[in-house]
């Protein structure tokens, strides 16, 4: 079995363009699998029944395993026998009729449309650091990037004329669109005060510290929190929190989940389910349900 579990492993690298954190959490998930069902006596993938693994599954249950796990491992079961089938390595899917337990929804904590309206009137445009800081807040908020993928940003990655940035992570990449708010700000930001922050060095890094330097992690966590402090929210701000307050935001204002999806870069829409409690293509879609596009 671990040859097709290789073969699962290269198809997800290669194919899907899957992050090396993913990749690794299948290949973990799928070993648990394949020492309960050796155990078994099972050895060879086309021998694996649906009684096997829902066999697995109850053992899973046995152990007092979260439901979150056992989703999490049912879903990696069933993207590599549906691989398997798709591939020919296999006639049926013994996978397909499994079901995952219902897991407890935990609506992730976000800031009002209004809490965020203010926080974005912070950053004072009279100085060079209020010009950078309200492209970072603005481009955080516009894409629900991660805060490591906005301090790894480059200027080749920006297209303003087309309001897209292109932004990575690790093996994998995607196009996101902004909206006129985070696009004005990112210009003011090129034209007013990227050069200040330059100190005469060459470099492509899009956002920099007072050092010409590329903007660090910790370094936008205590511009944040300022401009927190500042706006008088007393919620625990976090850089992950203007992700999820895009894409409630996205949601409350009627976008689809596939679309959240895309701006996300969530490789499966059950990453995006959280935020269907919120719901009342693209970048036209975009354009009409964020508040800032």
């Amino acid at each position: 079995m671990d040859e097709e579990i290789q073969y699962f492993v290269t198809y997800l690298k290669n194919e899907k363009k899957a992050s090396h954190n993913t990749v690794m959490s299948y290949y973990s998930d799928l070993g648990k699998m394949v020492s309960y069902v050796e155990g078994q006596g099972v050895c060879t993938v086309d021998a694996i029944t649906a009684t096997v693994l829902n066999s697995y599954v109850l053992h899973l249950e046995k152990k007092g395993m979260a439901a979150s796990t056992i989703s999490r491992y049912i879903a990696s079961m069933k993207a590599f026998f549906e691989y398997l089938v798709r591939s020919r390595r296999i006639e049926e899917d013994p996978a397909f009729h499994l079901k995952a337990p219902k897991v407890e929804k935990h609506i992730p904590g976000i800031l009002t449309i209004q809490e965020m309206e203010h926080l974005l009137e912070q950053p004072s445009l009279e100085k060079p650091k209020g010009y950078r800081d309200k492209a970072m807040l603005e481009l955080l908020y516009a894409t629900g990037m991660r805060v490591s993928e906005l301090v790894h940003l480059k200027v080749s990655d920006l297209n303003l004329r087309y309001g897209w940035i292109v932004c990575r992570d690790e093996n994998r990449e995607r196009m996101i669109p902004f909206g006129s708010r985070a696009g004005q700000a990112l210009l003011q930001y090129m034209e007013k005060s990227r050069e200040y922050f330059l100190k005469g060095k060459d470099t492509d890094s899009l956002f920099l510290n007072c050092s010409g330097a590329p903007m660090s992690r910790q370094g936008f966590w205590k511009v944040l929190k300022s401009y927190a402090g500042k706006a008088g929210i007393e919620k625990d701000i976090t850089p992950r929190m203007f992700r999820h307050s895009c894409a409630a935001h996205m949601a409350s204002n009627g976008a689809n989940l596939n679309t959240i999806q895309e701006v996300l870069g969530h490789m499966d829409l059950t990453a995006t389910q959280i935020y269907a409690d919120f719901q009342s293509g693209t970048k036209a879609e975009y354009r009409k349900v964020h508040p800032r596009g």
